[in-house]
């Protein structure tokens, strides 16, 4: 039953850490390791790229180049520059396709991993103690409290060990972030007295001579 009980912090710890870093972040991400990759999608992105520097340099040229005079070169970089763009649309509807699907399937894995597991893990382990207390250490409310809903009495549920998983994060978080903030307040409060510092420079000859001559 340990797998058990580390597999439902992990999830709650997953959990957390989706909701704070963000799903259109983790999507970005894994989208990027994705184009890595030696796929079909990762030469497409190249050839995206490859086609917006070419449009962009003949629209360059374009714009620097006088319809009037010098018509034959303006028509025929126009055409290209049309040309260009068509191709560019068209693998810019296809590149942004592909990019919708692969955030739906990172979308639905990623609940099935996180928030679908915290629904099927209780329903399908409802019966099951993840461990027995200690007997006679607790009073019958607690242990009936502890083994709710569908628990043995005197064992802990996995709903309780799901609620216990929950406050054991957000005290890890809290924690780090207090650090976090200790540490960068410490930081910031050395480099505040160094730019004081900075900022009054070195005192004038003149002021210094009559510092001397008052004294």
């Amino acid at each position: 039953m340990l797998s058990l009980l580390l597999l439902i912090f992990l999830v709650e710890l997953g959990t957390h850490l989706v909701n704070t870093i963000g799903a259109a972040t983790i999507n970005n991400l894994l989208w990027n390791l994705y184009l890595t990759l030696p796929t079909q999608t990762s030469k497409q992105a190249e050839d995206k790229a490859t086609l917006q520097k070419e449009y962009l340099t003949i629209r360059r040229d374009l714009n620097a180049t006088s319809s009037q005079d010098q018509f034959a070169k303006w028509a025929k970089l126009r055409r290209q520059h049309d040309k260009l763009l068509e191709q560019l649309e068209k693998t810019k509807s296809s590149y942004e396709a592909t990019k919708a699907k692969f955030d739906s399937t990172a979308n639905t894995l990623r609940w099935l991993a996180t928030t679908g597991l915290k629904f099927i893990l209780p329903f399908w382990y409802g019966k099951e103690p993840m461990f027995w207390l200690p007997q006679g250490w607790f009073p019958y409310y607690a242990e009936w409290i502890l083994s709710f809903p569908r628990a043995p009495l005197g064992s802990v549920s996995i709903a309780s060990w799901q609620t216990a998983c929950i406050g054991v994060v957000m005290l890890l978080n809290d924690t780090i972030t207090a650090i976090l903030g200790l540490v960068l307040g410490a930081k910031l409060e050395q480099k505040q007295p160094a730019a004081a510092g900075a900022e009054k420079g070195p005192i004038p000859k003149s002021r210094e001579a009559r510092n001397k001559k008052d004294s």
